[in-house]
């Protein structure tokens, strides 16, 4: 995801802009640079890649910070496992400083530490680290945090990922069919979020699905089939109405998202985006002239 290019500046936003502001001005320039609207322009493609890499960035709040911090190099900060929310300053000037933890949260890690009837507690964690254990000690793993990323087609379908844990120790995580970006998937000793990234062709809406399908001229006026894609990877045919308006949404029932917990999946909206005749003709040219514009 390499790019020497401004993301902000590729989305024609500010660095303090809003997610809605991002998102906004994703959607804007997604739709006017699809490789479906502008079949065979090689620039419009670059520029549909560039305006996705910098979507998939600064439309995640935790990547968002590494490239306010790191610019382009914000992958290396990612990898070197630098946390985006630290503050004050380290090696190299990077930022640092001390994170606190709340009553509770340490609780959760460390045991009640209530005394030797406590059934656990700094006794027993203490006693782990020393060799000695008491007689109420609890044995278990502490979650290790991890991010997940999938692409929508794996969101889709459901995927497994094989994670490492400390020690070189390997378990598989599961990710279901449906899954939601920013979902948090447990297994014992792993706890990740889910990073759902984002897609050319498909655009998201909680289980529902939006994608952009290109039509003749003559199809919107006469009326005929059209392909739609699906993220099953097959397409089906829709029947175009005569005299199609241009950017009407139509309704394809159970082709969106599934869900996760087993419920109905959702739905696939078709945006027609006609296609105009280009280059035009000198036939097609007298006809349009002729057009009561009235």
């Amino acid at each position: 995801m390499a790019m020497t290019k401004d993301y902000y500046d590729v989305l024609g936003v500010s660095r303090g802009a809003s997610q809605k502001e991002i998102q906004s001005a994703f959607r804007k320039l997604a739709r006017k640079l699809h490789p479906d609207v502008n079949p065979g322009d090689k620039h419009a493609e670059q520029r549909f890649k560039e305006v996705s890499q910098a979507h998939d960035v600064l439309s995640d709040p935790e990547k968002r910070k590494l490239y306010d911090r790191f610019g382009r190099d914000w992958q290396a900060a990612a990898a070197a496992g630098v946390d985006p929310t630290a503050a004050g300053r380290g090696p190299r000037g990077q930022r640092t400083g001390y994170q606190t933890i709340d009553p509770q949260e340490f609780e959760n890690l460390f045991g009640s530490g209530r005394g030797e009837g406590a059934g656990g507690g700094l006794g027993d964690m203490f006693g782990s680290i020393f060799g000695g254990r008491g007689a109420g000690a609890r044995n278990r793993d502490l979650d290790i945090e991890g991010t997940v990323e999938v692409t929508l087609q794996e969101a889709y379908s459901g995927t497994a990922r094989q994670m490492e844990l400390a020690g070189g120790r390997r378990i598989e995580l599961k990710v279901p069919a449906g899954v939601q970006d920013g979902t948090v998937l447990r297994t014992p000793g792993l706890r990740a979020r889910v990073r759902v990234s984002t897609d050319p062709t498909f655009e998201r809406d909680g289980k529902d699905l939006r994608v952009v399908v290109p039509v003749a001229l003559r199809t919107a006026l006469l009326g005929g089939e059209v392909d739609v894609p699906t993220l099953k990877g097959s397409r089906v045919k829709l029947d175009l109405r005569p005299e199609t308006q241009n950017g009407i949404r139509l309704r394809l029932r159970g082709l969106g998202m599934p869900d996760p917990k087993g419920g109905k999946p959702g739905d696939l909206y078709a945006e027609i985006r006609v296609r105009l005749p280009l280059p035009m003709d000198e036939r097609t040219r007298r006809w349009a002239e002729g057009i009561d514009q009235t």
